[in-house]
C-alpha cells in the first residue's frame, strides 16, 4: 500500500493526485509519463520570478545552512533546495551537489513534489513505474531515494522543493515527512524574509 508520500499508485494507473482539470500536459520532454504542468503554472511562474531568487547565490547564509541541517538529521549525502522554473529546476543551494545545476524540468522529481501539498516519496526509485524511464534513476548518478517537501508561498504557490536524496534505498517514514515538511517551511519563511527586505 502507498504512503501518504508516495507516487506508487500514480505511477502505476497514470493517474494524477489532483483532478484532470487541475494539471496541464507538459510542453517538454517528459520521462514520467505523467503530466507535470500545474493549471495554475503561468501565476506559479510570476510568484517565483517575483521573488528575484533564480539568479542569486551565496556561499554561506541560511539556505546552505538548511541543506545542511537537512543532511545531517536525515542521514543523507544529498540535500537540496530547489526552484522549478518554466523549463529547467535549479538548485539554488545544496550539499553534496554544486549549486546552481540546471536539471531539464522534464527529468527533475522536483517537477512531481510541486504537485503535491505534502511530501513526495520514493523509498527506492527502481521500484516506481514512472520512473523507469528517468536518467537520474537508470544512469550514472544512480538516484534510489527521493524524498521532497514542497516550498509553498502564503497564498498558495509551489515554487520549488527542498529535498533528499541518496543512491540507496531507504524508510522514510511519516514523521520524517512532517520534518521535511516543517524545514521546507523555514525555507519558504528566509524566502519571503529576503523579499519584504
Amino acid at each position: 500500500m502507498a504512503k501518504q508520500g508516495s507516487f506508487s499508485e500514480a505511477c502505476i494507473s497514470q493517474k494524477r493526485t489532483r483532478e484532470p482539470a487541475q494539471i496541464l500536459k507538459a510542453q517538454m520532454d517528459n520521462t514520467f509519463g505523467l503530466p507535470i504542468i500545474p493549471a495554475n503554472e503561468q501565476d506559479r511562474l510570476a510568484k517565483l520570478r517575483s521573488y528575484d531568487i533564480l539568479d542569486t547565490y551565496q556561499e554561506e547564509g541560511p539556505f546552505k545552512h538548511i541543506a545542511a541541517m537537512a543532511s545531517r538529521m536525515f542521514n543523507v549525502p544529498i540535500a537540496l533546495i530547489n526552484l522549478v522554473e518554466k523549463d529547467y529546476v535549479v538548485t539554488r543551494q545544496a550539499v553534496g551537489m554544486e549549486p546552481g545545476t540546471q536539471v531539464p524540468r522534464g527529468t527533475s522529481l522536483c517537477s512531481l513534489a510541486i504537485l503535491r501539498d505534502h511530501s513526495t516519496v520514493f523509498e527506492n526509485a527502481l521500484e516506481e513505474p514512472c520512473l523507469l524511464s528517468n536518467p537520474l534513476v537508470t544512469g550514472d548518478f544512480n538516484l534510489r531515494f527521493y524524498a521532497a517537501a514542497p516550498l509553498t508561498t502564503a497564498d498558495g504557490y509551489n515554487i520549488g522543493a527542498l529535498c533528499l536524496v541518496d543512491k540507496e534505498p531507504r524508510t522514510f517514514t511519516e514523521v520524517d515527512q512532517k520534518i521535511l515538511e516543517n524545514l521546507a517551511s523555514v525555507v519558504m519563511d528566509e524566502i519571503q524574509r529576503g523579499n519584504q527586505s
